[in-house]
């Protein structure tokens, strides 16, 4: 029996549907796709290229965007051709970062708006040289660069050093074992302190009587705006600090963090503790509370005129008098310094780990002192670490590999500086190598602009070599340092896609398995900022890290997290993106504080945040059990690195 008429036409009407949609396809779709792709696509793709962001990037390959500081709209930047066929081969993204300056209304610009859009100009030239003859100008100055000579020694009499003030000799290739330096000076007579953080006075009370000096090693300045690393800190308190007697303190500071002190108040150091090259840390000097002292003297005398000099030991007064000429002579040896003063030993200090003979490239004098000479003997005539080169280990396998073709889990944006070529080997050395083990995991370096070309053209060669670099648009200087954190949310949302985006510094050592196992500690549906938060800090109206009603109005900030290492989910950083694009991002000196302040806001107006607050995120320096270790030296990075492959999360602390 033949169907009804009705189920014949509903029949005839999907037939038809059927052909139309079938034509579409034969018409539109099938002409766009490359059924038998030349060798030239084929090759192209292997290229992780499927997101419509990579095309992007692709396709602009032709344009300048950066021939102005200040756009319309955020360009898209493009690196040039790589460097050679192994980075072709490697189907490398581009080493410039997209970021770019918008002009603002008058209403609503700030002062830091005129230092950036300055910064974003000034690098301008430095761009164009990099984008023209960059690779044959590194060639070229590392073909024909010879380490320079230093002298072996250096002689300075008083006339060729200021009265007062921070005096400073350079050593510039650094020390050796077996180098030594002599200082023939004098200590001033006391003066009073009024120095509340020194000498705390009740009304009415006579002002604390201060007679100190300070003798330092110290190294080259890492960061702008922070004061050079302190390789060794030696300082007589002549008339004593709290404890009320001579005293010689002695220690370490990196990146302006101290170590722990080693302080010689008169008593002998115990040899089963730890000896420094065969000698004692402290030498025993004598004490006015030491009943002890005028008989082991009379005992020594004694046992001189009877014939038994043997394993009796005399005590001498502190090495260093008000008005008293002495002759000091700090000598490297092979496990430290030791100081010598007027022909005897008084102090030995060990060398910390994280530093290097080398590394010592100045000798400071400062404080209640008038130096007669300064001598310095037996010092290396080459310096290792002249040429960037000879930190940059050029080898495949440091090398970071391809993007992965999907979003991630985790992005982490490494804040550096271009003229830190072994902070960023260490890294690669170290801690990033997990990256190189999971295709779930992407870290990267946001570097800015040098003043000098060559520094540049060993940037870029470097970012083309290693593939884990992003070059952003600008000088780099302390206050623009939130610039770098935009430009590393506008990579992990529109370069990469992650879940979550990490900030760190490259003087940072990550522990990328716990912070992630704190970070999923969070429902994946919430907005999360993970970090060492700070509550409630005020800013400081007044000294170096001052902050003006004008830039900071308020009483407090919001609540941030330190800003060397803190986690924030997507949404955050697209919100961060979004703002930024908008010219409606509140763009401030402090880039810690920022965040909290971009964070707060999103919290107010977007979705509820979680904050999650963990001290092992740490800011100065390491603690056993950290997530994050700041103010990590080179050598410390590689330290902590053998540490945790051993199974140990403990800290490469100094001696």
């Amino acid at each position: 029996m033949p169907p009804p008429p009705r189920k014949r036409l509903g029949r005839a009407a999907l037939l038809l549907a059927a052909a139309a949609y079938l034509a579409f396809l034969l018409l539109f779709e099938l002409p766009s796709l490359d059924l038998f792709p030349s060798s030239d696509a084929a090759a192209g793709a292997a290229m992780p290229t499927h997101r419509p962001r990579r095309r992007e990037l692709e396709a602009s390959s032709s344009s300048s965007a950066f021939a102005s500081p200040v756009l319309r709209r955020p360009a898209t930047a493009v690196s040039p051709a790589p460097a050679s066929a192994a980075a072709a081969a490697a189907g490398a993204l581009p080493i410039f970062s997209s970021l770019l300056l918008l002009p603002r209304p008058n209403a609503t610009a700030t002062p830091f708006d005129g230092t950036a859009a300055e910064a974003f100009a000034a690098a301008r030239p430095h761009l164009d040289h990099l984008r023209t003859a960059a690779a044959a100008a590194a060639e070229e100055a590392s073909s024909s660069s010879t380490a320079p000579t230093c002298p072996t020694s250096i002689s300075v009499h008083a006339d060729g050093l200021p009265g007062d003030g921070v005096r400073t000799v350079e050593l510039p290739c650094g020390l050796a074992v077996g180098s030594h330096v002599t200082v023939v000076a004098r200590p001033r007579a006391a003066r009073p302190e009024y120095d509340p953080k020194i000498a705390e006075r009740k009304s009415g009370q006579e002002p604390l009587m201060v007679s100190q000096f300070m003798v330092e090693l110290v190294g080259t300045k890492a960061v702008d705006g922070e004061a050079p690393p302190r390789i060794l800190h030696f300082n007589p308190r002549i008339r004593g600090d709290y404890s009320g007697k001579p005293v010689i303190e002695m220690n370490s500071c990196y990146r302006m963090q101290w170590g722990q002190s080693q302080r010689c108040e008169g008593y002998a150091s115990r040899p089963a503790d730890e000896t420094v090259d065969g000698q004692l840390k402290c030498e025993k000097w004598i004490r006015d509370d030491d009943k002890k002292s005028e008989e082991s003297k009379m005992k020594w005398w004694v046992k001189r005129l009877i014939g038994r000099p043997k394993d009796v030991h005399i005590s001498w007064p502190y090495p260093f008098a008000e008005g008293k000429l002495f002759v000091l002579t700090l000598t490297a040896g092979l496990e430290g310094y030791h100081v010598n003063v007027d022909g005897r030993h008084v102090t030995s200090f060990p060398y910390r780990t994280g530093y290097t003979l080398e590394d010592a490239t100045g000798l400071s004098l400062n404080g209640d002192i008038d130096i007669e000479s300064i001598f310095a003997s037996s010092l290396p005539n080459s310096h290792p670490s002249f040429a960037p080169e000879r930190y940059l280990e050029m080898s495949e396998q440091w090398r970071a590999p391809p993007l992965p073709t999907e979003p991630v889990e985790l992005f982490i944006g490494i804040l550096s500086a271009a003229s830190h070529f072994a902070e960023r080997m260490a890294v690669r050395k170290s801690w990033m190598m997990y990256t190189r083990k999971s295709t779930n995991i992407v870290a990267r370096f946001f570097v800015a602009l040098n003043g000098k070309k060559e520094v540049n053209a060993e940037l870029k060669r470097e970012a083309e070599f290693f593939q884990d670099i992003v070059i952003v648009p600008f000088m780099d200087s302390y206050d623009l340092v939130v610039l770098k954190t935009i430009a590393i949310a506008e990579y992990g949302v529109r370069v990469i896609p992650a879940k979550y985006i990490m900030k760190c510094d490259d003087d940072t050592f990550v522990r990328i398995d716990s912070v992630l196992d704190q970070v999923k500690k969070v429902r994946s549906d919430k907005s999360v900022y993970v970090g060492s938060m700070n509550y409630f800090h005020r800013p400081l109206r007044s000294g170096k890290w001052a902050v003006t009603y004008e830039e900071w109005p308020e009483e407090a900030y919001p609540n941030y997290a330190n800003g060397p290492g803190y986690v924030i989910s997507a949404d955050i950083a697209r919100y961060i993106v979004s703002e930024f694009d908008n010219q409606t991002l509140r763009l401030f000196k402090m880039e810690d504080v920022n965040m909290g302040m971009w964070v707060e806001k999103f919290n107010n107006t977007r979705r509820p945040v979680e904050y999650r607050h963990d001290v092992r995120f740490y800011q100065s320096g390491c603690f056993d059990g950290y997530f994050t270790a700041h103010y990590q030296s080179p050598q410390h990075m590689i330290c902590l690195w053998r540490k945790l492959q051993s199974g140990s999360s403990r800290c490469c602390n100094v001696r």
